[in-house]
């Protein structure tokens, strides 16, 4: 994998031409943020913390250096620190990526590059740019933010102007390889089981958009279709004993996760109008995961999740949004676990152009998504550990530069 990112750094700077490397010449510029968020849950830990007591758990640095070297060539990288809760809490590399636009019609760019699927996936790590404190949590969740951005490969990207009366319609193209790291939430059942991926999980991605520009001004409609192919993980499965001649004993087996092809096509439209936005998104999962080397374990799954937003800029510094969002895996079996449901309602104040904060309240039903059995033990009153509903308040400052 990094091979790919050496190569595309490497061809960048090979293609910088030798009137223009000095530091202004190569149009340097650095930017970032940095946020601190504060949980609480009316019952329930969420997103691995300790939220039912209040949890200041959740920090979130990222500076990104961009260069232009010539006048179609960009290159950038950009590193992020996170923490929240048991997720994070280390420095990875979100992006880094050469960009080589030719005209308006065609442009590639190479190295690890954000994966361009569905309406929000290239702005989850530009926090700054968004009224949420959380994106919607059943198509974007913040525990595989990092696996889910970006891939190590290429995209083809343009736009197509169809005449004045149709608009314009913008492609993108990709493919490489997706790295589903083993501190990923994807896994947190499986670590609580005992089940150990040392080294995550790769796959081969690939995946296409239409973004089409109507001729209604500030309507956008779109789709898109992403693909993992059929991938394998070598897995340590840990556990002790708990009756018999053997209790207490400690045993080890290695076995092998298969998680089938993923496919999930997406379709999402987004209008802007003045101070007012309202979009939504639907998007469809199936995917097959066996454990060979254990007893069958074949968990199927089928989620269609869905949102729709709104936002409303009700002065220059304040804006106020809502949105609704829900999950539902029709392979699993009836009850909590089998749905999430969320409204969330949301204010973000911009004291200047570099500090801003943002409060969010959430009305959660069902536990789907976001929760772990770690923090949430089972009692005699509370069998599964999870009250079926919550309320979470999220606070939150940032400062961008």
């Amino acid at each position: 994998m990094n091979r790919l990112l050496v190569g595309a750094l490497a061809l960048a700077l090979g293609a910088i031409p030798a009137t223009a490397q000095s530091l202004e010449d190569l149009n340097i510029q650095i930017h970032g943020y940095a946020t601190q968020g504060f949980l609480y849950t009316t019952q329930n830990n969420i997103l691995t913390t300790n939220s039912s007591n209040g949890s200041p758990a959740w920090s979130e640095a990222v500076v990104n250096i961009t260069s232009q070297p010539t006048p179609k060539l960009h290159v950038g990288v950009q590193a992020r620190y996170f923490l929240l809760g048991n997720y994070g809490n280390a420095i990875t590399l979100d992006w880094a990526a050469a960009d080589y636009k030719a005209s308006d019609k065609f442009g590639v760019r190479f190295g690890k590059v954000k994966i361009p699927s569905g309406l929000l996936n290239e702005i989850q790590d530009i926090d700054p740019s968004y009224t949420w404190s959380l994106l919607p949590q059943s198509v974007y969740p913040i525990s595989s933010r990092n696996s889910a951005l970006a891939e190590y490969g290429g995209v083809v990207y343009g736009t197509l102007k169809l005449g004045p009366k149709l608009g314009k319609l913008e492609y993108r193209g990709w493919g490489g390889e997706i790295a589903i790291g083993p501190n990923d939430g994807y896994w947190v059942t499986f670590k609580e089981e005992g089940i150990a991926l040392t080294n995550g999980l790769n796959g081969v991605s690939s995946g296409t958009a239409l973004h089409w520009k109507t001729p209604v001004s500030g309507l956008m409609l779109g789709a898109s279709y992403t693909r993992l192919n059929k991938s394998s993980s070598p897995f340590v499965d840990t556990y002790v004993v708990p009756a018999g001649p053997s209790t207490g004993v400690t045993i080890t087996t290695p076995g092998a996760l298969v998680l089938n092809a993923i496919n999930e096509p997406d379709f999402f439209g987004r209008y802007e109008k003045n101070r007012f936005m309202i979009a939504g998104e639907y998007e469809r999962e199936s995917a097959i995961v066996l454990l060979n080397g254990l007893s069958p374990y074949p968990e199927r799954s089928d989620s269609r999740p869905w949102y729709g937003m709104t936002s409303y800029k009700v002065t220059d510094k304040l804006t106020a949004g809502v949105y609704t969002t829900q999950d539902v895996n029709h392979q699993s079996t009836l009850g909590p676990a089998r749905y999430f449901k969320d409204w969330a309602v949301s204010g973000r104040y911009d004291f200047n152009s570099f500090l801003y904060a943002k409060a969010e309240q959430h009305f959660i039903n069902g536990t789907a998504v976001g929760y772990d059995a770690a923090l949430n033990p089972p009692t005699v009153a509370l069998p599964t550990g999870l009250q079926p509903s919550t309320r979470l308040t999220i606070l939150k400052i940032g400062v961008s530069f």
